[in-house]
């Protein structure tokens, strides 16, 4: 069985989702659970986590409610306003009265201007309170400048478990070796507090270089430096479908790691029990394929 763990729904009467407003046509539009089902039905994906797609409280419930009528999904990712800790902390125990579905908090730090924002000091405050509750963090960032940033987090808020959503985007068309990527995410990789998320690797690599043979080389460097304890999956769709559809990204990624990982038990941990340890989901899931 496999847990997906980045999967998104928008409504655009919800929210504003104002970094769809120049997406392609596939992408600027609603997306349901419902859009999804008949595709998710035919791979192996028996549980699913909803990750934010917009700074807003609005989202967040969309997605809570999501999550009550879909049985298949186990958690929720939602957004909180990090840059007001009491706010945060008012909202963060509300929304863990929601303990089946509150797992951990994002927001769209690659939209921001300053690739530093988490930096500030009242976004580290809100942090530390995350950590305090052990609530998990999941880092989107796409530049280098992003991964150095989460470096100087991890120094600031030590206890906070964080996940490079998309792996912070590899240069899946350039060079592995030596690039500056590879070099900042094996320092990050020293840090027991850094998750991997092997997820959203179509949109990096562009429809015509989403291949095995492409992506393997750095997928099998992430988990030789993270270790097969601290990787798992993650389907990102609907972003995904600009580079394949949800049963040919999950064939790929299956194909991918049963490549890589020939020991069924280092399979399992990336397919689904990994997912289970970071986001506190229901162990049964590992025990049970419910």
């Amino acid at each position: 069985m496999i847990i997906d763990t980045h999967v998104h729904i928008w409504d655009l009467q919800r929210s504003a989702y104002n970094w769809l407003k120049q997406a392609p046509e596939v992408l600027h539009s609603n997306h349901a659970l419902s859009d999804l089902e008949d595709e998710r039905k035919a791979t192996s994906v028996s549980g699913g986590v909803l990750v934010q797609a917009d700074n807003t409280l609005e989202d967040t419930a969309l997605m809570f409610e999501a999550a009550k009528s879909n049985s298949w999904i186990k958690g929720v990712v939602g957004w909180l306003p990090l840059t007001d800790p009491s706010a945060t902390e008012k909202l963060l125990k509300h929304f863990m009265q929601e303990q089946i579905f509150f797992k951990g908090v994002r927001h769209l730090i690659h939209d921001e201007p300053d690739a530093a924002w988490l930096l500030q000091p009242a976004v580290i405050d809100s942090l530390k309170i995350l950590a305090e509750y052990r609530i998990p963090y999941d880092f989107v960032g796409v530049k280098t400048e992003h991964i150095q940033t989460a470096l100087k987090v991890a120094q600031r808020v030590p206890n906070l478990k964080m996940v490079f959503d998309h792996l912070n985007q590899p240069p899946i068309t350039a060079d592995l070796n030596g690039s500056e990527w590879a070099s900042l995410m094996a320092e990050a990789a020293q840090h027991d507090q850094f998750y991997a998320k092997i997820s959203g690797l179509g949109t990096v690599a562009g429809k015509e270089f989403f291949t095995v043979e492409n992506i393997k080389p750095f997928v099998t460097f992430v988990l030789s430096i993270f270790g097969t304890n601290r990787c798992f999956l993650g389907g990102d769709w609907p972003v995904s479908l600009l580079a394949a559809n949800y049963t040919t990204t999950w064939a790929l990624y299956q194909q991918l790691i049963e490549a890589i990982l020939p020991d069924e038990e280092e399979r399992e941990r990336v397919y689904s029990k990994n997912a289970v340890s970071f986001y506190n989901l229901n162990p049964s899931l590992t025990e049970s394929g419910s």
